[in-house]
């Protein structure tokens, strides 16, 4: 695992050994970010259920003002600072050690509103589509933003979404992993 693109390009990024955490494989971070790059700069991004950071690291290595990085997980935490550190990307990061639905409340009680929100929690969760409802009726997500899902099964997903007032832009396969662009 390895960042991409950006200040940080190149740096090799550690991993969580840990059955409960599946990083998001190059070849989808990298179609990933050539569909979004544009959308990057001086971007304020969320990544709920960070992991080791990559994604958020990525954002952060291609311009983005500040990211969330949120994981319940100490040892995902853990791994998150230490990436930062190797990347030296720390000053515009701010990480939330708690679970989703708190870290949700959080931000809006500190009326933080985001650009980009990438959303990738364990495939077996089926929390995707709740952390959506999450941030649409707590208003996280500016006027323009875009929510990504990260899934492995897209069917779900969608066929959930469909309750909610979001529009589903895009959805790409690469394997196993989904991604659905929303706004």
């Amino acid at each position: 695992m390895r960042v991409i693109s950006g200040t940080a390009r190149g740096t090799k990024l550690n991993s969580i050994d840990d059955l409960s955490t599946r990083p998001t494989l190059d070849r989808v971070k990298e179609s990933l970010f050539n569909i979004i790059q544009p959308r990057i700069e001086d971007s304020v991004v969320l990544d709920l259920f960070a992991g080791s950071g990559a994604i958020g690291i990525e954002f952060l290595s291609r311009g983005c003002k500040t990211a969330y990085l949120c994981d319940k997980s100490n040892k995902a935490v853990s791994m998150i600072h230490q990436n930062l550190e190797k990347t030296r990307l720390q000053s515009n990061a701010k990480i939330i050690n708690n679970d989703y639905k708190k870290c949700l409340y959080s931000l809006s009680e500190k009326n933080i509103a985001f650009d980009i929100i990438y959303i990738d929690p364990p495939y077996k969760d089926d929390i995707a589509v709740d952390s959506v409802k999450m941030i649409l009726s707590l208003k996280l997500l500016k006027q323009n933003g875009i929510i990504i899902i990260e899934t492995d099964d897209k069917d779900r997903e969608i066929e959930n979404l469909k309750n909610l007032d979001v529009k589903i832009n895009d959805c790409r396969k690469y394997g196993r992993a989904n991604l659905i662009f929303l706004n």
